[in-house]
């Protein structure tokens, strides 16, 4: 199910926090202290918006670390995504149309598997990931464009046993499925919607020392 929250341009990702935050204590008010929630922000840009529904939930604040597949020298193009604890989620249709070797993917898969790695290091700074067994989890992002980010983020999710993912995201496009999640809930859909920035005036790109402070307000 998606809800949304009127069409609006948020200030920044905080905002779009709020506005999330807003529409979860009022659907779901039963979440509101309860202990088995967390929410978990795909790093980077979903770590800000995670923040305000953390604090308005009383509930722990994460990162989910995930990194796209780009196409070698358009990496602006995704065939993919890697995220924590899952296997790759690859579109094969998009391999296929721009002739990508098992050895092309294989390399990006590699690189972007380090980089995952290298970043959960310094979010965490030695603290093991949130547990999520037999939880409500919150999977937040500042917006889904293709999608492919927050589908491997919920894939990878679901394998570690959650009672339920809910899906919370800024913006998006209308029609927007996520498989395996419960639930989605989205502060604004553009109905010309054309990328995740139409929304936001300021959309600067979030930086690992952000990531890093957010959490360690937690």
């Amino acid at each position: 199910m998606r809800r949304d929250h009127g069409q609006r341009t948020f200030r920044n990702r905080d905002d779009a926090g709020q506005a999330l935050a807003r529409l979860l204590t009022s659907d779901h008010p039963e979440l509101v202290r309860d202990p088995d929630v967390v929410v978990l922000g795909l790093a980077r840009g979903g770590v800000p918006v995670a923040a305000p529904i953390a604090d308005a939930l009383h509930a722990p604040l994460d990162a989910f670390v995930i990194r796209k597949l780009g196409v070698p020298l358009r990496e602006e193009l995704a065939f993919g995504a890697v995220a924590s604890g899952g296997e790759p989620l690859i579109s094969d249709r998009t391999v296929r149309d721009f002739g990508l070797t098992p050895d092309d993917v294989n390399a990006v898969i590699e690189k972007e598997s380090v980089e995952l790695l290298r970043r959960e290091a310094v979010y965490r700074q030695g603290r093991p990931p949130t547990p999520v067994a037999d939880r409500v989890v919150i999977l937040v992002d500042d917006g889904l464009a293709t999608g492919s980010s927050m589908r491997a983020a919920v894939d990878s999710t679901r394998r570690r046993l959650p009672r339920q993912i809910i899906v919370a995201v800024g913006t998006g496009p209308a029609g927007t499925q996520i498989a395996n999640a419960d639930e989605i809930v989205c502060a604004t859909i553009p109905p010309d919607f054309w990328a995740v920035g139409q929304s936001y005036r300021d959309f600067t790109q979030v930086t690992d020392t952000e990531v890093q402070n957010l959490l360690a307000t937690e």
